[in-house]
């Protein structure tokens, strides 16, 4: 049976499609870096009824998050609009469910990286990085953000934070990414690759 590429998990949640755009970048950033891979997964939305069923497979864009994408990962990629200064609510319930991966060690000493959009400069996009990272530390997980090496830290006037790539979607998610945002992107993709390798390699 032939050996299967190792992968970075790009997992994400996104309700007007900015992350999911920030995710294709960070995706390719990955796929830069030579002898690995990038999965892009998505979660469902969470209803306040009761009797709401999602169908098994999205209509269209990434398919949702298995346990097992997540179990046989070498890094993660972690992504989320902002609500209120936090994670969104379909994120937060898919990482809640994960005490089995916890419990067991599954995640401990893999690369993490966190991502986020926002509707405004000054709308949370940091407080949210900060509050996905929490879970992922309890997993083990080996935090990395974007060094102050990527120029694009010092110009960005947009997003763009030392703890992970953002974007600043506008209030009506009209805002396109712009170039520097992009570069962060693709700059983080390929840190959490990079690192995956060598964590890889460092355990054997």
């Amino acid at each position: 049976m032939p050996k299967t590429a190792p992968y970075i998990l790009v997992l994400y949640y996104s309700r007007q499609g900015a992350t999911a755009k920030m995710a294709q970048h960070l995706a390719r950033g990955v796929e830069e870096v030579q002898g690995i891979e990038a999965r892009l997964r998505t979660v469902p939305a969470v209803s306040t009824e009761c009797e709401a069923i999602q169908a098994s497979i999205p209509e269209q864009g990434a398919l949702y998050c298995s346990d097992d994408d997540l179990r046989n990962c070498a890094g993660l990629l972690l992504g989320s609009p902002t609500r209120f200064g936090n994670m969104a609510a379909a994120l937060k319930y898919f990482i809640d469910g994960t005490s089995s991966l916890w419990s067991n060690g599954t995640l401990i000493n893999k690369p993490a990286g966190v991502f986020s959009s926002t509707a405004s400069p000054h709308g949370g996009q940091e407080s949210t990085l900060l509050s996905m990272m929490l879970p992922l530390l309890h997993h083990g997980m080996v935090i990395a953000g974007i060094p102050y090496s990527e120029s694009g830290l010092f110009t960005t006037e947009a997003g763009g934070t030392p703890y992970g790539a953002t974007h600043v979607a506008g209030s009506q998610g009209e805002r396109s990414l712009t170039d520097t945002e992009l570069q962060l992107c693709r700059a983080q993709g390929q840190r959490i690759a990079t690192l995956a390798l060598q964590l890889s390699r460092d355990a054997h």
